[in-house]
């Protein structure tokens, strides 16, 4: 069974197909944020904080880090700012990160500072990115998030994109790194933009689960851009894409509706023994009059979920959309 280990100083969490589904947080990411972007350049880390903590205390398992403020001159600028937004965020959640940036610069300089067993994410199948940083991922025994598109873009052509997937595993291997340390992100298409889209993710998920033995991951909120409503459709994408194999995605952990759709899928799926993580979460939820909560249900962390101490995406990333 595939298994990918990533971990805090304190916490160690696995992905995999017989384990509960892996929350990555989504928030910490200035990317389509203006105000988030000013204040980190003004070294104001107070949003950083909040929602760092937020989304630790609403269920998340890990926290994606993204520090790309400018696209002038990132070389210079984010793999200091990178480092000290993960040393913040690590000081205060024990979750497992996400080392999200581009810049192979700033990817090394975050990797010396990280505790535990931290994720990259990401690499593309573009030649000069897989030499930039394949040897980064090995020399710091970290697992990768593999990004279905390379040179030419982003294929439209699903098989094209599984033919991607498999090409960064393979380079993977020729560098020692083995393919359950990469997470390959198929790439969601918006839905408004492409009738097929999820048909096409779950023919994928399947592919690369059952051919290449890979764990997987996503933007979720792109299936939704352009849509109203966009958290019912991703609270519905959920249990479909948990259903055909994905084992992760980067989301918004604070939004009710999808944090219930990845604990009932959890249940369904046979991840949530003895319906445990169920019955602690929603034990005293009481809808109000007409069908809606009172309030959204406190977290109860079991093992796959985290929690606080104490209380975009670029490069390859441009294929996200807009965040939910």
């Amino acid at each position: 069974m595939t298994r990918t280990i990533v971990a805090s100083a304190t916490r160690e969490i696995i992905i995999g197909f017989d384990q509960p589904f892996c929350v990555i947080g989504e928030r910490i990411n200035p990317t389509g944020r203006k105000k988030l972007a000013a204040e980190m350049i003004a070294g104001n880390f107070e949003t950083v904080i909040k929602d760092a903590l937020e989304q630790a205390a609403c269920g998340a398992t890990m926290l994606d880090v993204n520090a790309g403020v400018t696209a002038v001159d990132p070389n210079a600028t984010e793999p200091a700012l990178l480092v000290q937004t993960l040393e913040i965020v690590q000081g205060l959640v024990d979750l497992p990160l996400s080392i999200d940036s581009s810049v192979s610069a700033a990817i090394e300089a975050a990797l010396k500072v990280a505790k535990g067993r931290p994720l990259v994410n990401s690499v593309t199948g573009e030649e000069e990115k897989l030499e930039a940083i394949l040897p980064l991922i090995k020399k710091y025994n970290v697992p990768v998030v593999a990004i279905s598109n390379d040179e030419t873009g982003i294929s439209m052509d699903p098989d094209v994109r599984f033919a991607v997937a498999k090409k960064i595993v393979e380079r993977c291997a020729d560098f020692g790194i083995p393919a359950h340390d990469v997470v390959v992100d198929p790439l969601v298409m918006p839905i408004g933009a492409l009738g097929d889209a999820g048909r096409q993710v779950f023919a994928l998920l399947r592919r690369l689960r059952e051919e290449l033995k890979v764990n997987t991951t996503c933007g979720l909120s792109n299936i939704s851009f352009g849509l109203p409503h966009r958290h019912g459709i991703n609270a519905g994408f959920i249990p479909m894409v948990i259903g055909a194999g994905m084992t992760s995605a980067i989301m918004n952990p604070v939004r009710p509706q999808e944090m219930e759709a990845v604990r009932a899928a959890n249940v369904l799926n046979g991840t949530d023994a003895n319906c445990t993580n169920w019955i602690k979460t929603y034990k005293d939820y009481k809808p109000a009059e007409g069908g809606q909560a009172v309030a959204a249900p406190t977290a109860v962390n079991a093992p796959g979920e985290g929690t606080a101490n104490g209380g975009r995406r670029r490069g390859g990333r441009e294929a996200r959309m807009a965040r939910g």
